[in-house]
């Protein structure tokens, strides 16, 4: 009798704070994207900031609020007062319990990620199996970051392929090569974003430099695992020819890797580049989390720009698209 494979867990816990059914922007197909709470990045400009932390966190929309006290009795610590009709919301004493969200109606309150188990994710997720069939879709990791949760991330990934669902993670690349790498056997795809090549403007963007980020590239460009290389195109930090140039050329660097690599042609899966648009969707998502939103100002470039920045990456030799 031949061995039988085992079974993955479903019963490890991640924290998620959103499950994006009919996704068309993380991967190929239509899919559903898992986004887990935690990031060891801080970029200004991040589209969700709600994921940032690695612990649940309490949004308040002030203008859903229709002012009915109900938060004020719900909330043993007094995180919320009215004061001449005006809602004020002290942040500092939030513990985050919930009790204030199950009591507003009109949703000016938000708890942002809860616990979920990897049954309870793979519920939500195999409802839109035939989806993923028909379009070549599948499931996708995003955050905040996958790799920070690697256990659950892991569990959760090899579910989906137990099924013959199409796995991807997106990764900022910011994490032990060894968390990133405990997920490669389940992943199908992965999509890693390089938003500058200079360290000191790296920091000052994200709060860190990309050294660990461009060694994690480079390793993973020696797994023969399919890339997309991504970087989100930002006014100010990275939307200069020079910058995408320099970008471009790294990941040319790799694409030479591998293909210097001993395995055969055939065998030796595509390294991509894609360009995301910089929007400012985010800036009510700021504002319910009492953060300053600092890329407010910025305006996105406009489509001709974008195709100027990406001839020059398609110049040096890489596969370049724009979303």
């Amino acid at each position: 009798m031949p061995d039988e494979k085992p079974v993955p867990s479903m019963s490890s816990a991640g924290t998620v704070f959103h499950i994006q059914r009919f996704s068309i922007h993380d991967g190929p197909g239509i899919r559903t994207t898992v986004f887990l709470q935690g990031c060891a990045l801080s970029c200004f400009w991040c589209h969700n900031p709600e994921g940032s932390t690695t612990h649940p966190v309490l949004q308040f929309y002030a203008d859903r609020c229709t002012a009915c006290g109900a938060c004020v009795q719900a909330c043993p610590h007094h995180a919320h007062e009215f004061r001449d009709d005006v809602h004020l919301f002290h942040r500092e004493r939030c513990v985050t319990e919930g009790a204030c969200v199950e009591s507003c109606f009109s949703q000016a309150l938000l708890l942002t990620g809860r616990s979920m188990t990897v049954a309870e994710v793979m519920a939500e997720v195999l409802q839109d199996t035939a989806f993923y069939e028909r379009s070549g879709g599948g499931v996708t990791l995003s955050g905040g970051e996958p790799s920070l949760s690697s256990a659950f991330s892991g569990e959760l990934l090899a579910q989906c392929k137990a099924r013959g669902i199409h796995t991807a993670v997106e990764t900022c690349g910011e994490a032990p090569w060894a968390s990133l790498a405990d997920l490669l056997p389940v992943t199908d795809l992965v999509m890693m974003d390089i938003k500058h090549m200079v360290p000191d403007r790296h920091r000052a963007a994200t709060g860190k430099a990309n050294d660990r980020i461009l060694d994690n590239a480079r390793r993973l460009a020696g797994t023969g695992k399919p890339i997309v290389f991504r970087t989100p195109v930002v006014p100010t930090v990275n939307d200069t020819e020079e910058q995408i140039a320099d970008i471009a050329a790294f990941i040319r660097t790799l694409i030479d890797q591998r293909n210097g690599s001993a395995a055969p042609p055939a065998d030796r899966a595509h390294i991509r580049y894609e360009l995301l648009t910089f929007h400012r969707l985010a800036s009510d998502k700021y504002r319910s989390l009492g953060r300053e939103y600092r890329a407010a100002t910025l305006e996105p470039l406009p489509k001709s720009r974008m195709q100027e920045l990406a001839d020059v990456a398609a110049h040096l030799g890489v596969d370049t698209a724009i979303r």
